[in-house]
């Protein structure tokens, strides 16, 4: 088979390129394959892991394999030490088992591990030597600043989350364990550390951390477990750190639609932070149950103006409350009620019970109405709007797309 049959033009180009320079050299790639007799004492093992999960008669995988194999080298030349940083390959036929562990819906799939746990952003960046190597290179940067003097607390960016921790000294197991929590929630937060005297006057009753919300009169709030405890400090920090309603961007839409949970949405203008504050309020006193089934977005009417054409809104309507099925969209009538206790949960329980998409399609379910009104319903009722958000999803240019969602 020739190559030109499986890889485009540019990448064939660029193949040909690295074999004629040199810079590829078949099997030199320190590739490491995974099966279930070693995956998780080499992942458990390395401080960085990027794996590769393919399939060969994916065009896309066949494409990024001497990419991939070739940023290893790089990679490897800079941190020689294999605890550091592994390179490593899942043949997801071989091995379907880990496919469905680790929920792999497409190929080729580049997950981020750390001490062997999976990172929830995987690598979505340009699929060439540069910028992978590059990303590896982010990640092993010190996700820690340390601080040199307190009043530099004073100053710091109250936009942002902020962890800080006071320590006696820096090697210790209290830090090492904050260390290994913000290697995995260094894009949630931000996170500092203070040692010896300069930490002093914040140690009265030993090393602490502390949390810092956003907002210049936020109050501090103080991590009261075990500083040694990886479980409990991680789900304290990623509490502290990953919001309950997170912001969809452009940026991280597809990373959030590939979790493949419907979206409940509101939309506001950027600077009414008032809507988004009671919405907020609003998800954790009757949602809170539902997270892990639906995720709690907001966004920004100017910059999502097409979803909300969908839906026959203008940024001039907002606030508006919406789902997103991936199917549908669906709105929520009036935002004046999502106040209304238990009226935005059922809205959402609604959904998951089909309701929305029955009475979109055939009028209000008979047990909500008259005989006569589900006759009158009957001709008037209409398709709803189609998914927005769903084309944010991975393309099928770039990915071999394993199955579609089964979404209300």
């Amino acid at each position: 088979m020739k190559l030109s049959s499986i890889i485009p033009a540019p990448e064939l180009h660029y193949f040909t390129l690295l074999l004629v320079t040199g810079l590829y050299t078949p099997g030199r790639g320190e590739i490491t394959s995974l099966d279930a007799g070693n995956i998780d004492d080499i992942l458990n093992s390395a401080g960085v892991a990027l794996v590769n999960f393919y399939a060969d008669w994916c065009r896309f995988s066949q494409m990024l394999h001497p990419i991939f194999e070739e940023a290893s080298n790089i990679v490897r030349e800079e941190f020689p030490d294999t605890t550091q940083v592994v390179f490593a390959r899942v043949d997801c036929d071989q091995h379907s088992d880990i496919a469905q562990r680790y929920r792999i819906s497409k190929y080729p799939t580049l997950k981020l591990f750390r001490n062997g746990m999976m990172m929830k952003r995987e690598y979505r960046g340009q699929r060439s030597v540069t910028a992978i190597a590059d990303f590896i290179r982010q990640q092993k940067v010190d996700p820690i600043k340390a601080i040199e003097n307190l009043e530099e607390i004073s100053t710091i960016d109250r936009s942002r989350r902020t962890i800080i921790g006071y320590f006696e000294k820096r090697d210790s197991d209290n830090y090492r364990t904050y260390e290994k929590v913000a290697n995995i929630l260094r894009d949630d937060c931000v996170f500092l550390a203070a040692f010896g005297e300069v930490s002093k006057p914040e140690r009265f009753s030993g090393d602490n951390i502390i949390y810092k919300p956003m907002g210049e009169n936020a109050p501090d709030m103080v991590y009261m477990g075990s500083l040694t405890n990886f479980d409990l400090s991680y789900t304290w920090t990623q509490d502290k750190c990953v919001p309950l309603v997170r912001e969809i961007t452009f940026e991280n839409g597809e990373e959030l639609t590939e979790e493949g949970i419907p979206f409940l949405i509101l939309f506001h203008q950027k600077d009414d932070t008032d809507s988004l504050e009671k919405f907020q309020q609003e998800v954790a006193r009757q949602l809170i149950s539902e997270k892990g089934s639906i995720n709690f977005l907001h966004a920004d009417c100017d910059k999502f103006r097409h979803p909300l054409l969908h839906i026959q809104k203008t940024p001039a309507d907002c606030p508006v409350i919406a789902i997103d099925s991936f199917r549908h969209m669906y709105v929520f009538p009036e935002f004046s009620d999502f106040a209304v206790p238990g009226k935005l949960r059922q809205f959402v329980l609604d959904l998951h019970s089909g309701k929305l998409h029955r009475e979109f399609h055939h009028g209000p379910d008979p047990t909500d109405s008259t005989p006569e009104q589900q006759e009158e319903n009957r001709e008037v009722a209409s398709n709803p709007p189609e998914s927005s958000f769903q084309k944010l999803a991975p393309s099928e240019t770039r990915y071999t797309i394993l199955r579609d969602r089964d979404e209300l």
